[in-house]
């Protein structure tokens, strides 16, 4: 499995004071959607639904993703909702209020075919600027937005300089040998950054066991891969990493739920999104997930991941 990605760093500056809520991705993600639309859509009163050029739309793709006409036959037309190919990492610090001249920060993660789409993104960010964010709606500048330390736009001069993109490349043999030796088995440590939904059985857990988290993962991926990726199922043996994965202990269990609200302005009402935060370990034969794990740090686990949750970070 080889999905494109590219992740960007934003730069902005307060023009008015700015207070974001303390999980941020909300106040980032909220406006963001509207800024979008306003910037590519050629219809602006239509519903995408019935929108003649919905296929073409790079709205559409973003935010509405329609599935594939043989989603049906991979028996992934199950799915009510389509991941969305981006993610919006908000600050992680903790301060709220930023006078003017204050410097934000914040990433975002192109996934697959929208990373074709990245003028739009930056060009919604700008448009953002004037519609504000964060309660009273604080205006800002875009001032840089750069690729691993290298500067592709300047607010100013809105010059973009880009044609990269990087590969995650995941293996579909996760298990080349039957038997593990014994001085394999380790822990790892994930620390959970932003809250992380994960549901097992139907219902979120409050606690992230092993096979829960790969159960998660693999779902995860395989509808990145299909819906915005390589447009196939991967060829993992789901029985088998599953059992394999249920080998694996809970050593240590630091996560706690951690509850936040957000209004969506389109559906008019309040909508709460807690998660599981804080440190995990786990110990046994862990090297040969070690692949899915990363791909994870990258893409994010569980629900709600547009605004920046399921976040994680592996600590060796």
């Amino acid at each position: 499995m080889r999905i494109k990605y590219q992740t960007l760093d934003f730069t902005i500056r307060a023009l008015e004071p700015i207070r974001l809520p303390p999980y941020k991705g909300s106040a980032f993600r909220g406006g963001f959607g509207n800024a979008f639309k306003r910037v590519v859509c050629v219809f602006r009163k239509k519903d995408c639904r019935d929108c003649p050029i919905i296929q073409e739309c790079a709205y559409a793709y973003i935010f509405e993703t329609p599935a594939p006409q043989d989603s049906a036959v991979f028996n992934m037309d199950k799915y009510e909702t389509i991941p969305h190919p981006f993610i919006i990492e908000p600050p992680e610090e903790k301060r709220q209020d930023y006078e003017p001249g204050s410097e934000i920060s914040f990433a975002l993660v192109l996934i697959g075919k929208a990373v074709d789409y990245l003028p739009y993104f930056i060009m919604a960010f700008e448009y953002l600027c004037e519609l504000g964010i964060g309660r009273g709606r604080g205006k800002y500048e875009l001032t840089r937005v750069g690729i691993e330390g290298k500067q592709i736009y300047e607010g100013k001069s809105r010059v973009l300089k880009t044609d990269l993109y990087k590969f995650l490349d995941v293996p579909e043999n996760l298990f080349q040998a039957e038997e593990l030796p014994a001085d394999s088995e380790r822990e790892i440590v994930l620390d959970l950054v932003t809250p992380v939904r994960v549901k097992y059985q139907r219902e979120f857990v409050s606690r992230l066991e092993f096979h829960i988290l790969i159960t998660n993962l693999l779902r995860r991926l395989a509808l990145l891969n299909y819906f915005h990726g390589e447009n196939r199922k991967p060829e993992w043996d789901h029985k088998k990493i599953i059992e394999k994965a249920m080998a694996v202990r809970l050593e240590k269990n630091e996560a706690a739920w951690v509850d936040w609200e957000r209004y969506s302005n389109r559906q008019k009402i309040r909508m709460k999104l807690g998660g599981l935060a804080g440190l995990v370990s786990y110990r046994g034969y862990v090297s040969e997930f070690m692949p899915l794990l990363r791909a994870g740090e990258v893409f994010h686990v569980g629900k709600g991941t547009s605004f920046g949750l399921g976040k994680y970070r592996i600590i060796e």
